[in-house]
């Protein structure tokens, strides 16, 4: 190989490693060139420095990028969840979960429980790198969208790796909103799997749903290949109200 014919300068340099496609490199370009010179990294060691900054970098972006998608938002870890406080819960269904190889066989899984028992955040931190909506959201989606946007849209939810519709039953619904959840539901059923939490057992989902005549076929591709699992206690937010009440009582 020849020697370079002129010496390139910062600028030029920093250009070229973007123009090749690297970004954590010039964003660091004199940190990282005074590291190695301190360190005097062989050429051997500077590569595989180069690399793993890189790498490093482009797994930070993937994933602000899922997240951004999913419009999944903030979440607690669930390094976070208290599993002691349900009086009711199914660990080893959830951790299994948490694995996603409930994926390879287009299993779903369905969260049910009152509110504030963390059906949401487990849902989150299994769907961090999926798409996560309310079920009022995905429906306004695709109630307020054209014929053929609607069938543009439909066709996105339908082949998302995984897809977690959350809050299944805090609000009541018409039955063209139940035809069109049905429809996601079916386009994704034995393809792709679904997440779904609820704060209804499913006999009461024609209350969700009045008047709608398509909730027990709804029901049949959702649960026929799926791990549903109940969560049951006390509300966590409530919980948390009173301890916050009663500190603000002892500071009196």
């Amino acid at each position: 190989m020849n020697s370079p014919s002129k010496t390139t300068t910062k600028n030029d340099l920093t250009a070229q490693l973007q123009q090749i496609g690297l970004q954590a490199l010039p964003e660091n370009l004199d940190d990282f060139l005074a590291r190695a010179s301190k360190a005097r990294w062989s050429a051997h060691m500077l590569l595989e420095e180069l690399c793993r900054s890189e790498i490093q970098d482009r797994s930070r972006r993937s994933l602000e990028r899922r997240l951004r998608l999913s419009a999944i938002k903030s979440f607690k870890p669930l390094a976070d969840f208290e599993w002691n406080w349900p009086t009711k819960i199914d660990r080893d269904v959830i951790e299994r979960a948490l694995t996603l190889d409930f994926l390879q066989q287009a299993r779903n899984l369905v969260l049910v429980g009152r509110n504030g028992l963390g059906k949401t955040m487990i849902a989150k931190n299994i769907c961090h790198a999926a798409v996560f909506r309310t079920a009022p959201a995905i429906l306004e989606d695709l109630q307020s969208e054209s014929i053929e946007g609607r069938r543009r849209k439909l066709r996105s939810y339908a082949n998302v790796g995984l897809l977690c519709i959350d809050e299944v039953g805090y609000l009541s619904y018409d039955d063209k909103a139940a035809d069109i959840l049905f429809e996601v539901i079916n386009r994704r059923y034995e393809r792709k799997s679904l997440i779904v939490t609820t704060n209804r057992i499913f006999k009461e989902w024609n209350e969700v749903f009045p008047n709608a005549t398509c909730i027990a076929t709804m029901l049949d591709r959702l649960l026929h290949h799926a791990d549903a699992t109940v969560i049951e206690g006390d509300s966590y937010r409530v919980r948390e109200s009173e301890q916050e009440a009663a500190a603000r009582r002892r500071k009196k």
